[in-house]
């Protein structure tokens, strides 16, 4: 497999890691520039941020909203907003994107993939028949056609009207 090279995300990732450094997706809530970091919407306590990388158009993730690793240890309350706010964002991602799929992942660790090691996260990926194309399979190069501000703006919107 050929490698693209992409040095600006060091910045998005760099400090996220096993041994206590800064945490983007603590960081980024704690601004209060919600539009600056695409921060979709906030709940009790979990919110929803635009991928900056995306796999396709409309990826997002849940955030819980302390620095936590995984499920266990999750308070009760924490849990249960995991449920609603998963729902809330599948809807907000149907509503804006119409796919004909959604893949929702977890990734605990950075052995299973995990670029914000430490910090529970929760992956929605809208998918369509055929998004597999040559570009992806051939060439191994993602074509995305929205541009992430369109994104931010389309996905805001649905959880603004209350879809999401």
């Amino acid at each position: 497999m050929r490698r693209l090279w992409a040095p600006w995300r060091h910045a998005y990732v760099s400090g996220v890691g096993d041994s206590g450094g800064s945490c983007f997706l603590c960081e980024l809530p704690a601004s209060g520039e919600d539009a600056q970091h695409r921060i979709l919407w906030r709940g009790q306590r979990w919110y929803a941020i635009l991928n900056a990388y995306p796999y396709t158009n409309g990826h997002l993730m849940l955030v819980l909203g302390r620095h936590h690793e995984g499920f266990d240890g999750l308070e009760p309350e924490e849990a249960s907003e995991l449920a609603s706010a998963l729902a809330r964002c599948e809807a907000a991602v149907r509503t804006a994107y119409s796919p004909q799929g959604i893949n929702v992942g977890v990734n605990l660790g950075r052995a299973a993939g995990a670029g914000a090691v430490g910090h529970l996260h929760v992956h929605l990926v809208p998918r369509w028949n055929g998004d597999t194309n040559f570009m992806t399979t051939v060439g191994e190069t993602r074509v995305l056609p929205e541009s992430l501000e369109s994104s931010f703006e389309r996905l805001r919107d649905a959880f603004e009207r209350g879809h999401g």
